[in-house]
């Protein structure tokens, strides 16, 4: 089993993953940085998601899973205090994996067709102010969006961004997205739904602007100039968990947000 650490780079997770080697080593598993096998996240739901970017290219073949240094959160199983306990369960036991869906966003930018995926969240904004776009789904004409921005997420991300500006929360079993508005302003010309939308897996959205706009990819910020239009919709490729015990998503939900 070949295994790669992504912690948060304070003091504590880096004690945490020196810890994980250290443990690591006497069970035989290997420390490979290129292509592991599975990927430890040490932090927090932020630090898997930088560690997801950083083996997106692998999502074929490896798996996640998190130690979280606080409480639990949506990506992460396990508690700083059970850090020995999970190098075993690496080591000896079999895990189910557990896939969610992820978001792809495609667009030409300088004459070349890019492809980007998030686990949580594309956030659409204007690079200039208000957000103007046409949305067109699957090719039809659905409505004309003028405000602070568009947030669309995988149902593992609904309960990020999504759920601040009002989206659903659902199961990262649906493969779907979900698109929700940031302080839409309707008036006779642009008018909105109101209210978040979920498209299913082989639906798609056409997100069209003639500004530069900013897209934020999870963490990550890209600056488009020369984009006239964004599809959005479910993507062929997932992320794969490492469950070695069980964690139902609403449990999730409830310790988040209720208790």
């Amino acid at each position: 089993m070949r295994f790669s650490i992504w912690d948060k780079g304070d003091e504590e997770s880096r004690a945490l993953s020196a810890r994980f080697r250290e443990q690591a080593a006497r069970y035989g598993l290997e420390s490979d940085d290129e292509k592991p096998d599975i990927v430890v996240s040490i932090g927090g739901d932020g630090t898997m998601l930088q560690a997801f970017h950083r083996f997106r290219h692998l999502a074929q073949s490896v798996s996640f899973v998190g130690v979280h240094t606080g409480r639990l959160g949506f990506y992460a199983d396990w508690r700083k205090d059970e850090l020995d306990d999970l190098v075993r369960m690496i080591a000896e036991a079999q895990p189910k994996i557990v896939q969610y869906p992820l978001v792809q966003a495609e667009y030409e930018s300088g004459g070349e067709r890019l492809v980007q995926l998030a686990l949580n969240e594309f956030t659409l904004k204007s690079a200039e102010g208000t957000l103007v776009a046409e949305l067109r789904i699957n090719g039809e004409p659905f409505e004309m969006f003028r405000g602070d921005g568009l947030v669309i997420s995988t149902p593992s991300g609904s309960t990020a961004y999504n759920k601040s500006v009002g989206g659903a929360v659902i199961h990262p079993s649906l493969e779907a997205i979900q698109i929700a508005e940031i302080a839409s302003i309707n008036n006779r010309v642009y008018r909105t739904l109101g209210s978040s939308i979920v498209l299913p897996k082989h639906h798609y959205c056409d997100v069209k602007t003639e500004k530069p706009v900013d897209l934020w990819m999870d963490h990550l910020l890209l600056k488009l100039h020369d984009v006239q239009s964004i599809r959005f919709h479910v993507a062929k490729e997932k992320i794969s968990f490492a469950r070695y015990r069980p964690f139902p998503f609403w449990n999730r939900v409830r310790e988040s947000f209720i208790i």
